[in-house]
């Protein structure tokens, strides 16, 4: 019987979630794992972060359809999870061989020929730096190679994981896209796919989600302890149910199925275009953006608080025009694909701040008293300790951009889209800075109708991190790397501004594009 595994709709219910990294995986979603791993009927399974014991349930469910006994393992360093585990149906002799204790820092001694997980999703800034500390040189040992910083706990399980699977063994891994997106992603796939044998990728559609109501899209990658092959198998999830991914991963590939797309794959292309991402069209781009315009993120205040404020509270602190820049501090200020001054002043008008106290190369005792009484204020409210803002000197100077001709919403479900900034404002870090090479106005409106061109903005999920609903997000290297189609590259006119880099160009047309 399938068990109620909905994500907690209290926000503080959901944040101790996120502090243990513990999203339950639904029943559907953990059978055609465990039908993936017991394949071949092993005698001992490994759930190596247990949680409700959901993957020993669908073992215990495959393994009685079939007629063969395994014997359960499991880890988790949470000490409630044998009562959680007990009281989702699992007996003690379901669970006589877990143990509370850490997988990826003191792992198990034997291997397994079957391994489940649902990893806990802790990200980077949730960890304490001596954690990172030791999951890098664990990470390093392993692969020899480095593992960036910003990688989260659910990364060095997998490489634990691995480590941890028999030869000829099995490992279903369901987490988010990230591992296989993030800065960090090209270094791990390249060790895993040199080593093992990557079976299958599972995706999903935003209908099928195995964590609905979570911002982050869910992959499940199948991997057998076995000799490198050339191609996998990619499969696009319509419909959560599990029985025609049973079929499909059992070997039947080319059968026509109504609930999931199959394709399959060349390794190389996958890891060049992105796991996560569909099989990519046959179509070459010669452009990027970054041929045409460079990107920076917007500006970081440290405090948003106390630095971004309405035109009423700059009035009624006395502070004058002089020491403020216009900016925008979030993505739906912003109703259409610009913004004008008109837009700015409706902003105010609604109450919305408008205003970023910018006060850089003025000495404190030169302020006006108005200013120096507001920032002594903020001296007491103790800003100068805080994390983004101690390392500035003084500390209440503050990051400076140009005005950026195009704006780039860069988080957004199903509407990231590029901005043609005609207010003159400067955007905080909720939307990304473009500036095109060339500052002459009808190079600008040029590469505006390429950007803000539907099939331009399709092309965004090529180089960006895929959310939960739909959402992506790009960086500001990633968007660099967006590709252009080249007729309206052409037609716009575009292409004649890189003769003098032809060479560049033609480099880049011989090295393997991503996309």
């Amino acid at each position: 019987m399938a068990r109620d595994c909905k994500i907690p709709r209290s926000w503080i219910k959901r944040e101790a979630l996120r502090v243990k990294g513990q999203f339950w995986t639904p029943d559907w979603a953990a059978d055609f794992m465990a039908a993936y791993v017991l394949q071949d009927k092993p005698d001992r399974l490994l759930d190596p972060a247990l949680g409700g014991g959901v993957f020993f349930h669908a073992a215990k469910r495959y393994a009685a359809t079939r007629g063969f006994d395994v014997a359960l393992f499991g880890r988790d360093i949470d000490k409630n999870i044998l009562i959680e585990a007990k009281n989702s149906g699992l007996s003690d002799a379901d669970l006589r061989n877990v143990e509370i204790r850490d997988f990826v820092l003191d792992p198990p001694v034997e291997t397994f020929p079957a391994i489940i997980v649902n990893p806990p999703y802790i990200r980077h800034h949730r960890m304490t730096a001596t954690q990172k500390e030791q999951l890098r040189g664990f990470a390093r040992t392993a692969t020899g190679r480095e593992i960036d910083g910003r990688a989260g706990l659910h990364v060095y399980f997998l490489i634990r994981s691995l480590l941890a699977l028999a030869p000829g063994g099995r490992l279903a891994y369901i987490v988010s896209a990230d591992i296989c997106e993030g800065v960090f992603s090209s270094a791990l796939w390249q060790w895993i796919c040199s080593r093992y044998r990557l079976d299958a990728v599972v995706a999903f559609a935003p209908e099928a989600t195995p964590f609905p109501g979570i911002d982050t899209n869910a992959l499940v990658f199948l991997i057998g302890n076995e000799d490198p092959a050339t191609t996998f198998t990619w499969i696009s999830c319509r419909e959560p149910k599990a029985d025609e991914l049973i079929h499909c991963l059992s070997g039947n590939t080319s059968r026509t199925y109504t609930g999931i797309d199959v394709y399959p794959r060349i390794v190389s292309e996958a890891l060049e275009t992105g796991l996560s991402r569909p099989p990519a069209e046959n179509v070459t781009h010669m452009y990027r953006l970054g041929d045409f315009a460079s990107v920076m993120r917007g500006i970081v205040t440290g405090d948003n608080d106390f630095f971004f404020m309405t035109q009423s509270k700059a009035k009624e602190l006395g502070i004058p025009d002089s020491l403020f820049v216009e900016a925008i501090g979030r993505m739906r200020d912003i109703e259409g694909d610009s913004v004008a001054l008109e837009d700015i002043r409706r902003l105010e008008a609604s109450g919305r701040p408008t205003r970023l106290l910018r006060i850089n190369g003025v000495p404190f005792d030169d302020l006006p008293l108005a200013v120096q009484r507001y920032l002594r204020e903020g001296e007491e409210k103790g800003l100068p300790e805080k994390t983004l803002i101690k390392t500035r000197r003084p500390w209440y100077r503050m990051e400076t951009r140009q005005v950026p001709p195009i704006m780039f919403a860069y988080l957004g479900r199903r509407n990231a889209r590029f901005i043609r900034n005609l207010a003159g404002v400067v955007p905080l870090t909720c939307l990304l800075c473009v500036y095109p090479k060339e500052t002459a106005p009808d190079f600008i409106d040029r590469l505006w109708k390429v950007l803000s061109d539907t099939r331009t903005v399709e092309n965004l999920r090529k180089v960006g991190k895929s959310y939960g609903s739909g959402a992506i997000k790009v960086e500001p290297r990633a968007l660099e790397r967006l590709p252009l189609p080249d007729d309206l590259v052409r037609a716009e006119g575009l292409e004649r501004y890189l003769q003098p880099k032809q060479g560049i160009l033609n480099f880049n047309e011989c090295d393997a594009v991503k996309t």
